[in-house]
């Protein structure tokens, strides 16, 4: 990455399935993808517990002694439904809170394959970006093709002039860990004139909150 200014990301938050998936290959990825956060000394933010990818991902970070946050909602934590978060944990009342805080919390974002929770997450979060609330980067790991359909559908929606291009920008993919972290870092965000204007109202009597009510 010579000659490219770097990003510094301390915390990532790692949208992922609650399921391992069919194929083993995801799960080796998720593994991968939290050695690789240890390796870089990057904590990582996720949804809490320990069921599928979402638990082997925080494993792995938290094997190489870094810091791993998860945010739950706490109907979640009723009958131990979702296992012992691995690290530190934060419950809150929904679902929207829980993303709101990620979204706080993180500097940047990491999808991996998951269901519609996890394209929930990623979707909010890119047109959150999108209207300038945040701007931090957000990218997929594309292990074995599994978001091939999803960004051709993302570049098809750009091309029928419902996504611009600078908005399709927001949203990065890569097929290897490392590659997809250097993606993140060397990312640089570019608003858009119109909605980089909007004003975002602070809460009056909690600390300082976004109102995150407008949706795409």
């Amino acid at each position: 990455m010579e000659g490219v200014s770097v990003r510094k990301i301390k915390k990532i938050c790692v949208f992922c399935g609650a399921n391992s998936g069919k194929d083993v290959a995801f799960v080796n990825a998720a593994f991968h993808l939290g050695e690789v956060l240890g390796k870089r000394k990057i904590d990582l933010v996720y949804g809490g517990g320990k069921l599928g990818l979402m638990g082997c991902v925080s494993t792995a970070v938290a094997q190489h002694e870094r810091q791993v946050l998860g945010i739950i909602p706490s109907a979640f934590t009723i009958n131990n439904l979702v296992g012992e978060t691995c690290g530190k944990e934060i419950k809150v009342a929904t679902m929207q809170e829980r993303l709101v805080m990620m979204m706080e919390l993180s500097d940047a974002f990491i999808a991996l394959p998951g269901g519609f929770g996890t394209l929930e997450e990623l979707f909010q979060m890119i047109s959150w970006a999108q209207l300038s609330i945040h701007n931090k980067p957000i990218g997929v790991l594309n292990i074995n093709g599994f978001f091939n359909g999803l960004l051709s559908f993302v570049d098809h929606a750009m091309k029928q002039e419902f996504i611009t291009p600078r908005a399709r920008k927001i949203l990065i993919s890569a097929t290897t860990a490392d590659e997809l972290v250097d993606k993140l870092q060397a990312f640089r965000f570019e608003s858009d004139p119109a909605l980089s204007k909007l004003k975002w109202s602070p809460s009056s009597s909690q600390k300082e909150k976004l109102d995150l009510t407008l949706r795409l």
